[in-house]
């Protein structure tokens, strides 16, 4: 199992990325998937859960109508939209298979900075 995330960098308040997780040896359409963030000297906040077999998705109170969560099965990638950015949501990204963040690979960094 391998997840690599990408896509971050800095952008201005109120602005808007899209994050993307490859992955390998996983079955997008029968895993429970994850965002997850951490902010410098913060632990590991869950954003997003994507249940699997069309259970829906789930957002983190702190994020809740800024962000779309979806999975394109056939390029094994996993996207995060995020909108509305306020410096707070700096932070490295991670996808997991797991809350807790075990199976996360190398996140990346979105800063939100003026």
């Amino acid at each position: 199992v391998q997840l690599q995330a990408s896509g971050g960098g800095l952008v201005q308040p109120g602005g808007s990325l899209t994050l993307s997780c490859k992955t390998s040896g996983i079955d997008l359409r029968n895993s429970w998937l994850y965002w997850i963030r951490q902010a410098p000297g913060k632990g590991l906040e869950v954003v997003s859960q994507i249940v699997p077999g069309g259970g829906g998705t789930v957002y983190a109170d702190s994020m809740k109508g800024r962000l779309t969560a979806s999975r394109d099965n056939g390029k094994s990638t996993l996207y995060l939209h995020v909108r509305g950015l306020r410096p707070e949501d700096t932070a490295l990204y991670y996808c997991s298979t797991d809350p807790n963040g075990s199976t996360r690979g190398q996140g990346t960094l979105v800063t939100v900075s003026s």
